[in-house]
């Protein structure tokens, strides 16, 4: 899959690089200046969306793998500390707590 989206990467490189020498060339006349600029930002967008296919999926948001990890992280915690706590023994203790301060 990756060798996939590595060679997919480099066409849409090559391609960008097409789109943008295009754009470049109709920037030089005036009268197609018009067609020349969105076409220039077509090729930035290509270049950029080439250069996203050739990095790993955990490179291209950094903050969404790093939500993964730490939710994982989170469940496995939780997982730990249910196996070592017992809930019926916990709100016994929270009662007898909660009568002592409403009787304070």
């Amino acid at each position: 899959m990756r060798v996939l989206r590595a060679c997919g990467g480099a066409v849409l490189w090559i391609v960008a690089s097409v789109v943008s020498l295009v754009a470049v060339l109709l920037c030089a006349t005036v009268v197609l200046l018009p067609l020349g600029i969105p076409l220039l930002l077509v090729g930035r967008r290509l270049f950029g969306l080439s250069i996203r296919l050739f990095l790993p999926r955990a490179a291209q948001h950094p903050l969404k793998a790093s939500g993964d990890s730490v939710r994982s992280a989170a469940s496995s915690v939780t997982d730990s500390v249910t196996d070592h706590v017992d809930g019926r023994k916990v709100r016994k203790q929270l009662k007898k707590k909660w009568k002592k301060v409403a009787h304070a």
